[in-house]
């Protein structure tokens, strides 16, 4: 294998490994794709202005989120379907996170369950994102078990009533639930790694993957459609079903997919503890404003009520830094551990997150700064 020294090359490396319906489910955006460029082009006009002459020894990356201390600035995305990328793919990820001393979050839609990755990653800081059923009571017995588990961080993802237009999955024979096709059949044949490493290690062993949180009379592997109304993702989730579940969950709550103060102040009127800053990566709609071209404003307004996380576009320890002296407290990463995942296992996963610190490291250390909470942007995101 190559030698992988930056996200692009672990993302080549994924590339080369998975499937391309895989591959390009995880990779890219919604629609025309001009969101998903349009994140990097604004990254990239952020600058960031040094002090020279400090004469710091070393850095302090930590940071205190909800109460928690942690490594680095930095957090777990939940993504959907992560044990689809490497076997035990949540759990690989879990443990990478834990060894670093980051949160993860695990989607509702993972393969592995919330109980299974806790006994695999016992001392991690796992958070859990929800997608609320139509039948609420299926929700709550599940956020019971999540609870039970040790999880006290509850991300409500906010940005998706409907499935977003990805022309490409249908290009590429990808559907969740996945369907068999010739075309889709000749790409899983043509990367025999993923085929004999992934998907034959769960056929020999657990079966066909599945939804692991979906309750069990209505679980069905990922190649099954989910027909039962019951567990049909809610697509009428408004405020009042916000001010509902923070009756009931005990733990802290973030609103996920927040993009206007007028959203954020809400989450705020809810009981959220916490905000996500986020477009969904742009993979949902694609005349989103990047999170860093709202995010200053956001924290404006509500940095002193609320934990103001982001996310969206992050390839560099710099993007990071860029997105914390906008105003966040830390930020979410999805792709790039699926990147690492992909490109070698826990191993890469591992690697990837050390890679991360360490440019955080140097962009600090360049920058003249002690902490990234120090670090100031040079002029108003374009």
């Amino acid at each position: 294998m190559p030698l992988l020294l930056n996200a692009q090359d672990y993302r080549a490396a994924a590339r080369r490994l998975l499937p391309k319906a895989l591959f390009e489910y995880i990779d890219r955006g919604a629609e025309d794709e001009n969101a998903l460029r349009r994140l990097r082009d604004v990254l990239d006009a952020v600058h960031l202005v040094p002090t020279v002459l400090t004469g710091h020894g070393e850095r302090n990356l930590q940071a205190e989120v909800l109460g928690h201390k942690i490594s680095m600035p930095v957090i777990i995305a939940p993504t959907a379907l992560a044990g689809m990328v490497s076997h035990n793919g949540e759990i690989k990820i879990a443990r990478a996170a834990e060894r670093i001393g980051i949160p993860a979050c695990i989607s509702t839609q993972s393969v592995t369950t919330v109980e299974e990755i806790r006994a695999g990653a016992p001392a991690a800081n796992l958070w859990f994102q929800l997608y609320l059923w139509k039948d609420r009571s299926l929700s709550r017995a599940l956020l019971e078990r999540v609870q039970k588990a040790g999880v006290d961080t509850l991300v409500v993802t906010a940005d998706t009533p409907t499935g977003p237009k990805r022309e490409y999955n249908q290009r590429n024979g990808f559907a969740i639930p996945i369907k068999y096709s010739a075309r889709l059949g000749i790409d899983v044949a043509t990367h025999p790694r993923w085929l004999a490493g992934v998907l034959m290690r769960y056929i020999l062993t657990t079966g066909m993957p599945t939804y692991g949180h979906y309750p069990e009379e209505f679980r069905s592997s990922v190649t099954r459609a989910q027909l039962a109304e019951r567990v049909k993702l809610e697509n009428l989730l408004n405020w009042n079903d916000i001010h509902e579940l923070r009756r009931w969950w005990k733990g802290k709550l973030i609103i996920k997919g927040v993009l206007s103060v007028e959203d954020a102040e809400l989450a705020h009127a809810a009981g959220a503890e916490g905000i996500v800053v986020s477009s969904h990566d742009a993979r949902n709609l694609d005349i989103l404003p990047a999170p860093i071209e709202v995010l200053p404003q956001i924290a404006d307004r509500l940095g002193d009520k609320l934990e103001i996380i982001a996310d969206s576009g992050i390839q560099r320890g710099s993007d990071v830094v860029k997105y914390v002296a906008s105003g966040a407290k830390a930020v979410m990463i999805g792709r790039l551990p699926l990147w690492g995942l992909a490109a070698g296992g826990e191993t890469g996963a591992d690697n990837l997150l050390s890679m991360l610190r360490n440019e955080i490291d140097l962009t600090l250390t360049m920058l003249g700064r002690k902490t990234p909470y120090e670090c100031k942007t040079s002029a108003t995101h374009s």
